[in-house]
């Protein structure tokens, strides 16, 4: 019986770990795609666009599953705030400064979120345990995005200010929503995904009609294909196993998922723009994923990481999302 549970275990952290890999993938992958976009789409449109597309995936998503959207006020109320940390105001605030900041400065101020949460968590709301090993694996990850983007990166620190206090309080803002998650228990993670790009949707698309006019816009293919490709991936998808994570991997956990993607830019730089692997970007992707194995490091039997108890959709959307109720009641029919 024993065997059994410890291999039930290693399955689940073994799943936890790869969805948290593909969740910085996703991420890492829409510093790309807004690439491709931005250049013919401006900030803010795109940041509509990527939102509207997201929903309307996301309520296909729950069509598809029969689950439906929250029918009280205060649980709208919980999403328009989750929506505001994680989506309206982290990417807007994130689109502005990257105007006026270096991209050296901005990965690694960007990369900030899991130090925030685990500050945080350790002086005010104490929701999970933060241990000398968690602290040490976030300082670890950081150290390691530190050497992926360059060392010369931290010697532009503080001189362009507002750019870069705008990433860093875009990192703030992911640290809270990280934490605030939490907040949303009894709903699905795709319910709770689709909840907040709506609220995102009914403030951003608004926003865009008045300061852009977008319906004057002529993109070409390779920019509404990037603009499609960071909704759905980058947006929806991810945003299902992100909030799916924070219930099992904790704040902490699914917030190291950032110190992954400097180096999924630079895997990413390597396929597609031929960059080279010097030693010391090797040894930074090499800190930074200790750095997350530190953080998420099972603690010992009977003590799980478990903060949210979202209730699982009872049918998958992808199939990196299971249904965790689903197998609970096959399970009980065998007993």
């Amino acid at each position: 019986m024993g065997s059994h549970v410890a291999a039930g275990e290693t399955r689940s952290a073994a799943l936890d770990f790869a969805l948290l890999g593909l969740l910085a993938l996703l991420w890492g992958s829409s510093y790309l795609f807004i690439k491709l976009a931005v250049g013919e789409i401006p900030p803010l449109t795109l940041i509509a666009l990527r939102v509207t597309i997201a929903s309307l995936f996301l309520l296909a998503v729950l069509f598809w599953r029969g689950e439906r959207l929250p029918g009280q006020p205060a649980q709208w109320r919980r999403l328009l705030v989750q929506s505001f940390l994680n989506s309206i105001g982290a990417w807007t605030i994130l689109a502005w400064g990257q105007q006026h900041v270096d991209s050296g400065p901005a990965s690694v101020l960007n990369s900030t979120s899991p130090i925030f949460v685990l500050l945080i968590t350790a002086g005010f709301t104490r929701h999970e345990p933060v241990g000398a090993r968690r602290m040490a694996g976030a300082l670890l990850g950081l150290g390691g995005v530190v050497l992926i983007v360059g060392t010369d990166a931290l010697a532009g620190l503080g001189t362009q200010v507002a750019g870069q206090l705008a990433a860093l309080a875009g990192a703030v803002l992911y640290a809270f929503a990280a934490i605030y998650g939490r907040r949303l228990a009894g709903m699905s993670p795709a319910v709770i995904a689709c909840g907040t790009m709506l609220w995102a949707t009914a403030v951003l698309v608004p926003a865009s009609l008045f300061l852009d006019d977008p319906l004057a816009l002529r993109p070409s293919p390779t920019a509404i294909g990037a603009a499609t490709a960071l909704g759905l991936l980058s947006t929806g998808v991810a945003l299902m196993i992100y909030f799916r994570l924070l219930t099992t991997l904790g704040s902490l956990g699914t917030a190291s998922q950032a110190y992954l993607r400097a180096g999924i830019g630079v895997v990413l730089g390597m396929a597609l723009l031929g960059e080279t692997l010097t030693p010391a970007t090797l040894a930074g992707i090499g800190c930074a994923l200790g750095g997350v194995v530190m953080i998420n490091l099972p603690r010992g039997k009977g003590r799980s990481l478990r903060t949210v108890n979202l209730r699982a959709p009872s049918r998958p959307a992808v199939p990196c999302l299971p249904s965790i109720r689903g197998r609970r009641r096959r399970r009980s029919t065998h007993r």
